[in-house]
């Protein structure tokens, strides 16, 4: 366990981590720009070859709390086609986020292949 002191010399980003699976691979596709919800379930399921499906319902309560946590926020962007369809981009407490997950991963695969355990995979 963490002790009060430790966890209070924690920057913001530090302190959501470590990131849910769907959470990094949002940030991980809103990286490349502004999207809308539908865009961004479509993009991480291509991006993460199918392992990674969002379902519509939960895909907006994950964009809710993504926009809670600040990591995310509603773009000014608009569809040509459709008022209704919002957009939404990466905040820089969100690219944060992100990249520190990204190093956090790396030190586990790291930790993985100093434990051979990626050897012989495919």
């Amino acid at each position: 366990m963490v002790s009060a002191m430790a966890s209070d010399r924690r920057g913001p980003a530090e302190q959501l981590l470590p990131l849910k699976p769907a959470d990094f691979h949002i940030l991980m596709v809103l990286l490349r720009g502004d999207l809308h919800g539908y865009g961004i379930m479509q993009q991480v399921s291509a991006d993460s070859d199918g392992q990674v499906e969002l379902e519509i319902g939960s895909l907006y309560r994950l964009i809710a709390r993504l926009t809670e946590q600040g990591l995310i926020a509603e773009s000014k962007r608009r569809s040509a086609g459709d008022d209704r369809r919002r957009y939404y981009r990466i905040t820089p407490l969100g690219r944060q986020a992100a990249a520190r997950e990204a190093r956090r991963l790396a030190g586990v695969v790291d930790l993985a292949r100093a434990h051979r355990l990626l050897e012989g995979l495919a």
